[in-house]
């Protein structure tokens, strides 16, 4: 068991969960604030500004970079691509040059990461292996990944490609509104692929990479395909509610822009390979026992 870890994102949903269950056994964990500690399980660092000693990273096990300005807040104005973009590429710089200034004791990178590398690819079955896809998320993706691959001259390097949680705080969240009004439906075709992964597979796929000393990309997301559909209807089955109200595609890029092509209308059978082949095994094999869960 790793004996210290270094987290930023420790307020997220993702993060908060994951510090939780460290701690549950026994893992000092450190993590990284943008505000003033509030004790000394924090450290301030100021990522805008490229700010962060190494020595708060220096004896830890492993960094776990987490965070980002949310995908989910919309609408995907100028400015707000910008901060999408800035949020994740200046914290992850920002982590990259201290654990290059300590070289050979920098502790290994975890660094989050996002199946929307991949865009939409319908009718292909998705690995770590797969190109990148075309979509703002996939360039910002690409992006981001090779920010914290600045690290792997010195230290293990590994890449979190997330698929979107199933949570109420997740991507659940906008999904229940729209069910407990009664007016949720297909998304565009409804047929196209979603990854998914519940949050209790996400910490332990976390730990999972950390405990295995895994290297390189990694994607978290459910063992089993699930349609868009499929989310909906487990939703809409599991608090009693229709789902028969469909969202053209055109409404959807109408009402969001572009962010419709990268968040609801891609087709993405992302695939755990990495996971399964290192032995981990998932508590929530479908979408709809992670929708259970969840609820």
């Amino acid at each position: 068991m790793a004996r210290r870890i270094v987290v930023s994102g420790a307020s997220g949903l993702i993060g908060a969960a994951l510090v939780s269950s460290l701690r549950a056994d026994g893992v000092e964990v450190t993590a990284l604030v943008r505000r003033p500690p509030r004790g000394e399980s924090e450290m301030q660092w100021f990522p805008g500004d490229g700010v962060l000693d190494p020595e708060v990273l220096a004896g830890a096990d492993a960094v776990v970079a987490l965070g980002g300005a949310s995908v989910g807040r919309l609408p995907w104005t100028r400015g707000y691509r910008r901060e999408l973009v800035d949020s994740r590429l200046q914290a992850t710089r920002t982590l990259t040059t201290a654990l290059r200034a300590l070289r050979s004791d920098a502790p290994a990178l975890v660094s989050a990461s996002a199946v929307g590398y991949y865009g939409s690819a319908p009718g292909e079955v998705l690995t770590e292996d797969s190109a990148a896809g075309q979509t703002f998320l996939a360039d910002l993706t690409v992006r981001w990944e090779a920010e914290a691959r600045q690290a792997e001259d010195h230290t293990r390097v590994a890449l979190l490609r997330t698929a979107p949680v199933i949570h109420r705080r997740g991507v659940l969240k906008p999904l229940l509104t729209l069910t407990r009004l009664g007016v949720s439906g297909p998304l565009g075709r409804g047929t196209q692929i979603w990854p998914w992964i519940s949050l209790d597979d996400e910490v332990r796929a976390i730990r999972h990479v950390l405990d295995a000393k895994i290297a390189g990309p990694v994607n978290l997301t459910g063992p089993a395909p699930a349609s868009a559909n499929d989310i909906g209807r487990a939703l809409a089955t599991r608090i009693h509610r229709p789902f028969w109200l469909p969202a053209p595609a055109w409404a959807l890029r109408l009402a969001l822009g572009d962010a419709a092509d990268s968040l609801l209308l891609p087709d993405a059978d992302v695939r755990p390979q990495v996971l399964e082949r290192s032995g981990f095994r998932f508590s929530h094999a479908t979408a709809a026992e992670a929708v259970a869960a969840a609820l």
